[in-house]
């Protein structure tokens, strides 16, 4: 009998979309609007979400950055900023505790800190790649990093040692410089001097979108080169990479403990350098998101209260426009009860159709910004598709109630009289 009831009201719903179209399309407009916005930023974000963790995971789980200020999320004070600096004996220490497999320490150039990009033109037989980021390494770096040649080899401590003038290419750099032609064995020209190319790496991941990876664009030399052509560049970023993630805790302990000692760092004082995972990436990452959520959120909720006030107006009409029938289904023995379910599932079917289209429409946008050009990565989540929908029926809900109960509060005397 329920069920019977339910289908009909369901029916009755459609009928009213179908007779006053324009009507029921404006009056769910805000109702699409609002599940379209929650579908197409929530995808955005999902998409996003994806590209961030799988290129955190690139960067292994095992993995810790140290460096003497903060660089994730936050601005460095003044007492950070006079700190002293990391060195290679400090990257040297590391390698001997017991978990660690590996440790590299770091250094480039880059003119402008703000937005962290060299200024350097590489050359070779005509052709020129500008802003390429040079960066000095020990010849763990490979190790550290996971990092994959696609041709020659990486720089060996000796040539460190004695300061090589070798290099080995970024992915993009090489592309510009040699098109798909080898450049092992190749004399670059940086900054009036040459060096030759040993080793061209492949890819890296990019974390946002589409486009090139910034790091792809560089020249890695041995640090003993490096310091020969920039020896103003005395920041040293120490990369370690441990045996095993179970032991992350122990290890980061142990990284502290080190360099406290080394650094002279008082029982009670504060540790005066940072040690960070990917996993701080993560938690910034989660940290910018939150606010594209809200913002979500906010923009959807005015469209759904929008269209929540709309289907209220229009079940008010349809309450007036059907007293006479609710006269007759009162004195034909309907309950209040039956009265009232049958207006409130017209509402939640009324929104429930909004909340299908808006999905709809999100779908097809989320489709669009995916094949744009600028490859902005866009996923649709089953949680958020449910989410938009099951809010625009409880929108319906919660907005026909009132006619619902107004209706089912008819006097069916006065219903029936009611022209």
């Amino acid at each position: 009998m329920a069920q019977g009831q339910a289908r009909e009201s369901v029916r009755m719903a459609l009928e009213t979309l179908r007779v006053n179209k324009l009507r029921s399309g404006l009056t769910i407009l805000g109702i699409v609007i609002g599940v379209t916005t929650v579908i197409t930023i929530s995808s955005v974000i999902n998409g996003l979400n994806n590209r961030v963790g799988d290129f955190v995971s690139s960067l292994g789980s095992n993995v810790f950055w140290v460096f003497h200020l903060p660089v994730i999320g936050v601005r460095p004070t003044t007492e950070q900023l006079t700190r002293k600096k990391l060195t290679l004996d400090d990257v040297i220490a590391l390698r001997k505790l017991p978990h660690v497999v590996a440790a590299d320490g770091g250094k480039q150039y880059v003119k402008s800190q703000q937005f962290r990009v060299g200024d350097v033109s590489v050359k070779y037989n005509g052709k020129k790649v500008a802003g390429t980021l040079l960066q000095g390494d020990t010849a763990q770096m490979a190790e550290v990093n996971d990092l994959a040649l696609i041709e020659g080899r990486f720089f060996t401590e000796d040539e460190d040692d004695r300061r090589a003038k070798v290099v080995v290419l970024g992915h993009d750099t090489w592309e510009e410089l040699f098109g798909d032609q080898p450049a092992v064995g190749k004399d670059v020209n940086i900054e009036t001097s040459l060096y030759t190319v040993i080793g061209v790496l492949d890819k890296r991941k990019q974390p946002f979108g589409g486009g090139k990876n910034p790091q792809d664009n560089a020249v890695f030399f041995p640090l003993g080169t490096f310091e020969n052509l920039h020896p103003e560049e005395k920041n040293v970023w120490v990369s370690v990479k441990y045996d095993d993630p179970k032991n992350k805790g122990l290890v980061e302990e142990e990284i502290r403990e080190l360099l406290r000692v080394r650094r002279k760092v008082k029982v009670q004082a504060e540790d005066n350098f940072e040690i960070f995972g990917p996993d701080s990436l993560s938690r910034l990452w989660d940290q910018l998101t939150w606010g594209l959520r809200l913002f979500m959120l906010a923009v959807s909720s005015v469209g759904l209260m929008v269209g929540g006030v709309g289907v209220m107006n229009i079940m008010l009409v349809s309450v007036t426009e059907r007293t006479r029938e609710i006269g007759i289904r009162k004195a034909l023995g309907a309950t209040k009860r039956t009265i009232m379910t049958q207006f409130t599932t017209e509402a939640v079917t009324l929104c429930a159709v909004g909340g299908v289209v808006g999905v709809l429409v999100g779908a097809i946008i989320t489709w669009i910004v995916y094949f744009l050009p600028i490859g902005l990565p866009a996923s649709l989540s089953t949680f958020w598709v449910l989410f938009g929908f099951g809010v625009a029926c409880g929108i319906g809900l919660l907005f026909g109630i009132y006619p619902a109960w107004k209706a089912a509060n008819l006097d069916p005397i006065e219903a029936l009289r009611y022209e």
